[in-house]
């Protein structure tokens, strides 16, 4: 014997015998349902951020990128820049985390 469920809509009080949606104002009531579109909605974002990342690259990259070489000799000394100041971070870093573990 199948268990009917009965949700009161939020919004204008009708109660409904296993609806995703309200009978009388097609709002939305269904928990799961509600759930699914969730994390549909959290996929297509977190897509959305990837496509991102990979159709807009950092300065350096762009200009490493560029048909004008002088744009592209700038590019490739700030991509070094960048790389050689975080070696240096990096390094500093892992000298004070082995000063301080003594």
């Amino acid at each position: 014997m199948a268990v009917k469920k009965i949700i009161k809509c939020s919004n204008c009080g009708v109660f409904n015998t296993d609806n995703d949606y309200c009978s009388n104002c097609n709002t939305l009531i269904s928990h799961q349902k509600k759930r699914e579109l969730k994390e549909k909605a959290i996929k297509q974002a977190q897509i959305e951020e990837a496509i991102h990342k990979i159709e807009n690259p950092n300065l350096a990259e762009r200009l490493k990128k560029h048909p004008f070489i002088i744009y592209k000799i700038i590019g490739w000394i700030l991509y070094s820049t960048i790389m050689v100041v975080s070696a240096i971070g990096a390094g500093l870093a892992w000298f004070i985390a082995m000063v301080a573990a003594g």
